[in-house]
C-alpha cells in the first residue's frame, strides 16, 4: 500500500466518528420535534451519547488489536458499527435510538483506536505526528460534507435513511481494508487480553508525567469540540435564525478548518508539538474571551454574526493544531504498548471530555454564551497543563 493510498484509508476510518455525529446536526430540530417540546433539550445527546459509547468501546478494542492483530478488530467493528445503526434506523423511542446511538459509538471506537495504532507500529514521534495530520486532513474535511449529506437524505427521504448512510460508509471502509490492509502488528509483539496487563499499562501511563498531562489535555482539547458539535446547529438556529442555510456555513467552516491539519503537518517537524499546542490555546483562550466581551455588549446584527463565524472556525482549527498533536506526545513513549495505551488514552479522553461538553449543550440558553464560556475555561485549563510539560527534546 502506497503512503498516500495508506494516508486516504486512515483518513477515511477516523472520518468515521465524524460522519457519524456531523450528518445528525441538520436532523436534530427533526428530532426534536419529533420527541416533543417537553424533551426538545435532549436532542443534543443523539450527538454526545455516541462519543459516550466511542469512549467506552476504546477500552476493549485497542487490547483487542494488541492480542489478535489490528485487521481482524477493525473488520468486527466494521460489522457491529452496521448493526448498531440499522437497529436506530428502526428505533422507535428515544431510549432505544440512544442506545443504538451508543452501541454504534462502541463500534466506531475500533477503527479510530486501532488506525492510531497501525499508524504508530510504523511511525514514530514527529513522524508520527505528521502522519497523523495528514489524516486529520481527510477527517476535518469530510465533515465539511456530512452535514451536507445529511441536508440532502432529508430532503429526499427523511432523516432516518442517515442511518443508511452509515451502513454504505462503514461497508467501503471495512472491505477497503480487508483488501488492502496488510497486519501492521508483529506477531512476536502481540500481547495476551488480560485484565491485570490491562491495569499494569494503566499504572505505567499514570505514573509517566508527560502521558498522564498530556491525557488531560486532551480531555479539555476534546471537550472544546465536542460542545461545538452539540450546539452549533441550535446556535445557527436560535441565535443567528440561519437553520436553513446551516450547512452551507457548516461546510465552509469545515474547510477553512481543514487547513489546521495541512498547516500542522507542514509545521510541526520545524516547531515541535508542544509550542503548536500552547500556541493554539493562547489564541483561543484571546478570541473566546472576545466573543464573551461582545455577548456582555449586547452585540448583535450582520458583525456579530461575521465574528462568530470567524470564531467557530478558530474552534474547529484548534482541533487541527491541538488533538493529533497532544496525542503523539503522549504515544511517543508508548510505543511497546500502543494499542492498550490507544485505548485507555481514548477512553478517558473521550468519556470524560463528553460529561464536560453535556452542560454547555444542556444548558443552551439561544445564545453561544455557553459554549464561549466553557471553551474559554477549556483552553485556560489546557494552557496551564500544557506549561506543566517538561520542554520537548529535538
Amino acid at each position: 500500500m502506497s503512503r498516500i493510498e495508506f494516508i486516504a484509508l486512515m483518513g477515511m476510518t477516523f472520518a468515521t466518528i465524524a460522519f457519524s455525529t456531523d450528518a445528525m446536526l441538520p436532523a436534530l430540530p427533526e428530532i426534536a420535534a419529533e420527541i416533543g417540546p417537553d424533551r426538545a433539550h435532549m436532542a443534543p445527546l443523539i450527538v454526545l451519547t455516541f462519543f459516550v459509547g466511542t469512549g467506552v468501546g476504546t477500552l476493549f478494542t485497542g487490547p483487542m488489536s494488541d492480542a489478535w492483530g489490528r485487521k481482524p478488530v477493525i473488520l468486527w467493528s466494521g460489522v457491529l458499527y452496521v448493526l448498531a445503526s440499522l437497529i436506530a434506523w428502526r428505533a422507535q423511542s428515544l431510549e432505544v435510538m440512544l442506545a443504538a446511538r451508543f452501541a454504534q459509538g462502541m463500534a466506531a471506537a475500533g477503527p479510530r483506536v486501532v488506525a492510531i495504532a497501525v499508524v504508530r507500529d510504523l511511525y514514530a514521534g514527529r513522524g508520527m505526528a505528521k502522519i497523523l495530520s495528514f489524516c486529520m486532513i481527510v477527517f476535518t474535511l469530510f465533515p465539511a460534507v456530512a452535514p451536507l449529506i445529511g441536508t440532502a437524505i432529508i430532503w429526499a427521504v427523511d432523516w432516518r435513511a442517515i442511518f443508511l448512510a452509515f451502513v454504505l460508509f462503514s461497508a467501503i471502509t471495512t472491505i477497503w481494508t480487508m483488501v488492502r490492509l496488510p497486519e501492521t502488528l508483529n506477531p512476536a509483539h502481540r500481547r495476551p487480553m488480560r485484565v491485570t496487563l490491562l491495569w499494569a499499562a494503566g499504572l505505567e501511563m499514570w505514573r509517566n508525567q508527560t502521558v498522564r498531562i498530556s491525557i488531560m489535555v486532551q480531555c479539555f482539547c476534546f471537550a472544546t469540540i465536542f460542545a461545538t458539535v452539540a450546539t452549533i446547529q441550535l446556535i445557527f438556529d436560535q441565535s443567528f435564525g440561519r437553520a436553513d442555510s446551516f450547512a452551507v456555513w457548516f461546510f465552509a467552516i469545515a474547510v477553512v478548518a481543514g487547513s489546521g491539519s495541512f498547516l500542522n503537518a507542514l509545521l510541526v517537524e520545524r516547531l515541535g508539538m508542544q509550542r503548536l499546542v500552547k500556541t493554539m490555546l493562547g489564541v483561543q483562550i484571546f478570541i473566546s474571551g472576545g466573543v464573551l466581551v461582545m455577548l456582555a455588549a449586547g452585540m448583535t446584527g450582520p458583525v456579530f454574526f461575521a465574528l462568530s463565524i470567524v470564531w467557530l472556525t478558530s474552534l474547529f482549527f484548534q482541533a487541527a493544531l491541538t488533538i493529533g498533536n497532544v496525542n503523539a506526545i503522549a504515544m511517543e513513549p508508548l510505543g511497546h504498548i500502543a494499542g492498550v495505551a490507544t485505548s485507555v488514552m481514548a477512553s478517558i479522553a473521550t468519556v470524560v471530555s463528553s460529561l464536560m461538553a453535556a452542560p454547555v449543550a444542556l444548558f443552551f440558553d439561544g445564545t453561544p454564551l455557553t459554549l464561549a464560556l466553557g471553551v474559554l475555561i477549556f483552553a485556560v485549563a489546557g494552557l496551564w497543563l500544557m506549561r506543566r510539560l517538561a520542554p520537548e527534546s529535538g
